[in-house]
């Protein structure tokens, strides 16, 4: 019993960051562009997690990008940028796009 709470409690502490932090994409009306796992108008996190893999500056390029927007990087289509977005949501935001992998 112990040992499928202690399951239990594990899946739920690794599970509940995803959702939360997607919920925040969803609020920021980021996942109007953008889907986890397929390209809508721009990329999807799971590429551009694979993209940045390895890349110790990644957070803070991405942060910086979602709130002041960019373009060249994934084509033609510039991304916006959201004012709506402040410093540490943005991070956030960015931290777990680069999870999805």
């Amino acid at each position: 019993m112990k040992r499928a709470l202690l399951i239990m409690a594990a899946m739920t502490t690794l599970a509940a960051p995803a959702f939360a932090d997607e919920a925040l994409a969803k609020s920021k009306n980021c996942m109007a562009c953008h889907a986890v796992d397929k390209k809508l108008v721009g990329p999807s996190y799971k590429d551009v997690a694979k993209k940045y893999a390895g890349d110790a500056k990644a957070v803070d390029a991405l942060a910086a990008k979602i709130m002041k927007g960019g373009s060249g990087v994934w084509g033609a289509i510039p991304m916006p940028a959201n004012p709506q977005v402040n410093d540490a949501d943005a991070k956030k935001l960015a931290a777990w796009v680069l999870s999805t992998k």
